[in-house]
């Protein structure tokens, strides 16, 4: 069985994923994927990537494999669900979606696979539906850290566990340091440490206030390798070594010089100037945001001033330079990003 899990991006949505994934991982004849969304288009894309996914499953001759699109803590329209539904049918697949927003109300008395409940998170959901249908947490190890998600999420002030799932909710959307358009997998990873390590205090005196203490220390543990430095620079030298590995996927050219794209990332001056010395075949480092804003950083190889002034009308230091593109596009697939850049930046040098 193959299960793919898509779920939203806050507590409540990595919440989800943390359950399936303590529930499914040790099992030998399953394998779990993981996918994440915000509400919008995002979550219309990333159901593309998860068919596509299934197809190339079935292309390759798994034909006898039970494939589950599992959705949490995000609603549908009813054309996303129809079109899901009509997709899923054809490379049949099954469909489990388990969510609380009211705004899927009326997709979800449409289809028996949209399990709608407005009175409780997607974790707790999600939860009850793995120990109805897995037999999962008999032992209830998991209970405490899913009541405090709940408390938060449905925002049940009065509940003893409210104060520390709020720290919870600041732990999730606070932990940036990876970008998850970029690296998906590893930001994740991220998040549901830093739950798995949130369920060890939920149990403590004032357990709020130990986890909110505790944070920073956390967070370094897992970008920790082998010495100890701050928490910026051990992110830094571990999102270097990601760029490293992966560099082939992220390589552009400008004009001959080999330069890598970085999407989002920020804390240029560190990364840049980091990747540019671990990796010397390289010319330039450009990081570029959503809005379309770049930095480029160069270690004497390319004038990255002239470059930012040539395909962004902008300027700065021949080591350490910025602009904007015009009319950038930008997309949840980072192939997209690349694609347009690359187009763009070749465009400005014909």
């Amino acid at each position: 069985m193959n299960i793919y899990h898509l779920s939203h991006i806050d507590l409540d949505g990595y919440g989800c994923q943390y359950l399936s994934q303590n529930c499914f991982n040790n099992s030998k004849n399953l394998k779990i994927k993981f996918y994440n969304a915000n509400y919008g288009p995002e979550v219309k894309a990333r159901l593309e990537e998860i068919i596509t996914a299934i197809k190339r499953e079935k292309f390759i001759g798994k034909d006898d494999v039970e494939h589950i699109i599992l959705v949490t803590d995000l609603n549908l329209t009813s054309k996303e669900a129809k079109w899901l539904e009509t997709e899923a049918m054809e490379i049949g697949a099954k469909i489990q979606l388990l969510d609380h927003h009211a705004s899927g109300e009326k997709t979800a008395e449409q289809y028996a696979w949209y399990k709608l409940d407005t009175t409780k998170s997607a974790t707790l959901i999600t939860y009850e539906w793995l120990q109805q249908h897995h037999n999962f947490d008999k032992e209830n190890n998991f209970a405490q850290i899913v009541k405090a998600i709940n408390a938060i999420d449905i925002w049940v002030s009065d509940d003893e566990l409210f104060e520390f799932g709020k720290v919870g909710l600041g732990m999730i959307s606070g932990a940036r340091e990876i970008n998850r358009t970029l690296f998906p997998t590893q930001d994740r990873a991220l998040k549901l440490s830093l739950i798995e390590a949130m369920k060890n205090y939920v149990e403590k005196k004032n357990a709020h206030i130990a986890l909110d203490d505790d944070l920073h220390k956390l967070k370094k543990s897992f970008f920790k390798q082998e010495e100890d430095n701050t928490k910026d620079n051990l992110a830094a030298i571990y999102m270097t070594k990601l760029l490293s590995d992966d560099k082939q996927r992220l390589t552009i050219d400008y004009r001959g010089h080999k330069g890598l794209l970085g999407y989002n990332l920020g804390n240029t001056s560190i990364l840049g100037n980091t990747f540019l010395l671990e990796n010397p075949d390289y010319d330039f480092y450009m990081d570029i945001n959503w809005r379309g804003n770049f930095s480029l950083r160069g270690h004497d190889k390319l004038d990255v001033s002239k470059m930012a002034e040539e395909i962004g009308n902008g300027g700065g230091h021949p080591n350490a330079s910025g602009g904007k593109i015009k009319d950038y596009k930008d997309s949840f697939v980072y192939s997209d990003i690349k694609a347009f850049v690359q187009e763009y930046i070749d465009e400005k040098t014909s």
